[in-house]
């Protein structure tokens, strides 16, 4: 971009940031505090803040794709990949053909040239199915094998498509489970706290319980972790783990995918570990 004269200076934003030079074009380590209130520097500061929420809601889209195995349309990636905020994160992502297996790593989307991929043997290649598919990496066969492969493309994945931490189904689950209490148990001193490290991983907080939504095979599911509904400055812990269809009808092991079982075990991990480890400590 471009520098813009501001109050005497010339301003411009580099990596997210207003930088400033003066009349006689050197580089300032800060914008002075005289035009700090200059039309320009307020609106490129506005633009960095645009940028910055537009780059946060380009990741959201991309993992709710990922997370709901929505199919995405391959113009529609076309369209929006000349955006260095979505090509950023849809970049190096691993998707799937028509037939569903994977194709390879995207590197680039055109309208007429169909989906630029580097493939399993390490060839670019292009390949044009009509919707494109993102898939969860507990979907993915062979997923130690494609990380050991990314790693040496040198491939970093914004949307933590292959490193994105995933928990298979136990095999001979007995089909009636319905919940699960191994992250239960872990102790906050205030409800409040629990709630804001629900919020601040991107779950929702509703009824008491932290809920992540998943679509599976069409299947609306929530994956719900009970963390309290009372006194938001009373101690808490986390309950246990359980699924249900949108009507709130609890479901069992046998019903549910393991999209929606790895995205459950990933959500009541994560608020687990966000626990009060004081007493712990001084009972060890």
């Amino acid at each position: 971009m471009g520098w813009v004269e501001a109050g005497g200076y010339e301003v411009a934003l580099e990596a997210g940031k207003v930088v400033c030079r003066n009349a006689s074009g050197r580089r300032l380590k800060s914008v002075p505090p005289k035009i700090g209130e200059d039309p320009a520097v307020l609106g490129l500061k506005q633009l960095a803040e645009w940028l910055e929420r537009h780059e946060r809601e380009c990741l959201a889209d991309v993992e709710r794709w990922m997370v709901r195995s929505l199919p995405v349309p391959l113009a529609a990636l076309a369209t929006v990949w000349p955006d260095p905020a979505w090509q950023a994160v849809l970049r190096d992502l691993v998707v799937t053909g028509d037939d569903g297996t994977v194709a390879g790593f995207l590197r680039d989307a055109d309208p007429e040239r169909g989906l630029g991929l580097v493939d399993l043997d390490g060839d670019t290649v292009r390949i044009s199915p009509a919707l494109v598919r993102i898939p969860h990496p507990v979907l993915l066969e062979d997923l130690d094998e494609l990380r050991e492969f990314a790693v040496e493309l040198g491939v970093d994945q914004r949307a933590g498509q292959l490193f994105r931490e995933v928990w298979p189904k136990p095999p001979g689950l007995a089909p009636d489970t319905g919940h699960v209490d191994t992250y239960a148990g872990g102790v906050y001193k205030e409800l409040r706290f629990l709630q804001g490290r629900t919020v601040q991983l991107g779950y929702r907080v509703r009824g008491g319980y932290a809920v992540c939504p998943v679509v599976e095979n069409g299947l609306a599911v929530e994956c719900r972790v009970w963390i309290g509904d009372y006194d938001t400055y009373g101690e808490t812990e986390t309950g246990t783990l359980g699924w249900s269809d949108t009507a709130g009808r609890a479901l069992r092991a046998g019903d549910i995918g393991p999209v929606a079982w790895s995205e459950g075990m990933r959500m009541a991990a994560a608020l687990h570990a966000g626990r009060d480890t004081e007493d712990e400590e001084k009972a060890a």
